[in-house]
C-alpha cells in the first residue's frame, strides 16, 4: 500500500596500587597505617551493610509515607513545573503555556495497523498506525528528515519541556551529526527515515531493506541506540517495506494525523481536528522553503494544540 504525504525532502543523486598490607611503620609516623587485604574487605563490607540498611529504612519511610502527602508533594513539583513553562512560553511569545501531559501508563497500550493501512499478508508486521489508542487529550509531536538544524529549536523545546521525537534521513543529517547529539542529550529519541529518502514502493526488496537496515546501523553507531520506530518517506510503503524494516529491528510505523506548518495546519481526518493520541507530522525546514522558521512552526503547532486542551506527550513513553 502507499500512502500519500506532505514530505517535501527531495532525494539525492543517485599506577595502580595497592596490594596486601604485609609491613607496618613506626609509632609517630605521619603516614597511616594500611589495614591488611582482608581487614580492608571487612571494612567495605561493613560500610556496604550500612548502605543497605540504611536504604532499606529510607524505603520503609517511603512505604510508611502518608499517600495524601506524596500527591500534594507531586502536585507541588507539577506547579513548580508549569510555572517554569510559563515563563518560557512569554520568552518565546508563546499565546497560551503549553499543557503538562499526565504521567505515561504504567503499561504502554497495544498498537494496531490502522484499517486501510494494511498489506496483503500482515501478520507479524510491524502495524502502521496515526493515532496512538489513549482516552487521554494527549498528542504526539515528530520531526522528519533533519535538513534544518535550527539551534533556536533546541534551545525553545528545552526551555518550554515539550516532548519530540526526530526521524532521521542520513543523506540530509551527516553534514552536521552533532546538531541531532545536543538533540539526543536533550532527551529526544532519534528514528529512522531511510538513508536517502526514497520512494520505497518504487525499490526491490533488497534496496528498500538497504535503505532502512544502514540507516539503523548508522543511527547506532553515531548515536549509540538502535532505533524501533520507522517512517517510510512520504508516508509510503508496501509489504516488503514492513517486511525490510521488521528485519531490522523495526517495532513499529508511526504515520501522522496532521501536519503542522509555520503559518496553517493540514489535517487527514474528514473532521479536521484533533483526537486524543493523534499524531503530528512537521519537517526540519527553515524560512527558505515555509514561511516562517522552526520557532514559528512550534508557536503554530503549540497555539493549536493548547487551544484545543491538548499537552504533547512523548511518543516513546506509549509506543
Amino acid at each position: 500500500m502507499a500512502v500519500g504525504s506532505g514530505c517535501a525532502a527531495e532525494p539525492p543523486d543517485g599506577g595502580s596500587g595497592g596490594g596486601s598490607g604485609g609491613g607496618s611503620r613506626a609509632a609517630g609516623s605521619s603516614s597511616a597505617v594500611k589495614p591488611a587485604h582482608g581487614q580492608q574487605r571487612s571494612k567495605e563490607s561493613g560500610e556496604k551493610g550500612a548502605r543497605e540498611e540504611a536504604g532499606k529504612e529510607a524505603k520503609k519511610g517511603a512505604e510508611r509515607a502518608d499517600p495524601a502527602e506524596a500527591l500534594a508533594a507531586y502536585a507541588q513539583r507539577m506547579k513548580k513545573t508549569q510555572a517554569a513553562r510559563a515563563a518560557a512560553a512569554k520568552r518565546w511569545r508563546l499565546k497560551q503555556t503549553p499543557l503538562l501531559a499526565p504521567a505515561p501508563p504504567a503499561r504502554k497500550p497495544k498498537i494496531t495497523t490502522r484499517k486501510g493501512f494494511e498489506v496483503d499478508h500482515p501478520k507479524g508486521l510491524p502495524p502502521v498506525f496515526t493515532t496512538v489508542p489513549t482516552k487521554k487529550k494527549i498528542v504526539f509531536l515528530t520531526i522528519d528528515d533533519g535538513a534544518e538544524k535550527d539551534p533556536e529549536l533546541l534551545r525553545m523545546m528545552s526551555e518550554l519541556g515539550i516532548p519530540y521525537s526526530a526521524f532521521l534521513t542520513d543523506y540530509v543529517v551527516r553534514d552536521d551529526y552533532g546538531y541531532f547529539e545536543k538533540m539526543q542529550d536533550r532527551g529526544v529519541a532519534l528514528h529512522n527515515h531511510t538513508l536517502n529518502h526514497r520512494y520505497m514502493p518504487a525499490l526491490s526488496y533488497a534496496k528498500q531493506k538497504k535503505e532502512i537496515c544502514e540507516q539503523q546501523a548508522k543511527i547506532e553507531k553515531r548515536f549509540g541506540k538502535r532505533p524501533r520506530l520507522f517512517r517510510p518517506p512520504y508516508g509510503s510503503y508496501n509489504e516488503d517495506t514492513l517486511r525490510a524494516a521488521k528485519s531490522c529491528g523495526v517495532k513499529a510505523v508511526p504515520l501522522w494525523a496532521a501536519e503542522a506548518f509555520p503559518d496553517h495546519m493540514e489535517w487527514r481526518e474528514w473532521d479536521r481536528d484533533l483526537h486524543p493520541g493523534d499524531i503530528i507530522l512537521t519537517h526540519f525546514r527553515g524560512k527558505a522553503e515555509w514561511k516562517g522558521s522552526m520557532a514559528d512552526m512550534i508557536r503554530n503547532v503549540m497555539k493549536v494544540v493548547t487551544a484545543k486542551g491538548y499537552a504533547v506527550a512523548r511518543l516513546e513513553d506509549y509506543v
